[in-house]
């Protein structure tokens, strides 16, 4: 699909709507390895940007979008609007991240 049919606004500049197929999701869950926890806890006694935890958000964001992506194109859409982000905590360490939107076809 291509990223440009990828919206958080309801519509695409210059495309129509012609069909809503409905939420696509992806879902993704994970931790911080022991490792990650030590690391990013030493960056925190510096200050600034805590490059580890900074990695693993973005790669997590990346999948669950992807995900969101391929449960798209499965449905048949060409477009996907509304695009949002939601996270929760599972339990200590362990993160929810769900990216969601409405699948369509545009012409």
């Amino acid at each position: 699909m291509d990223t440009k049919n990828i919206s958080t606004t309801f519509d695409l500049p210059g495309k129509k709507v012609i069909r809503n197929l409905g939420l696509v999701r992806g879902i993704t869950v994970r931790s911080r390895s022991i490792f990650g926890s030590i690391g990013g806890s030493l960056q925190t006694i510096v200050g600034g940007n805590i490059t580890l935890f900074t990695s693993l958000c973005e790669k997590t964001r990346k999948q669950s979008f992807d995900l969101m992506v391929k449960h798209a194109e499965e449905i048949g859409a060409n477009a996907i609007i509304g695009v949002r982000y939601d996270a929760n905590e599972v339990m200590q360490g362990v993160t929810e991240v769900l990216c969601y939107g409405t699948a369509v076809v545009v012409e």
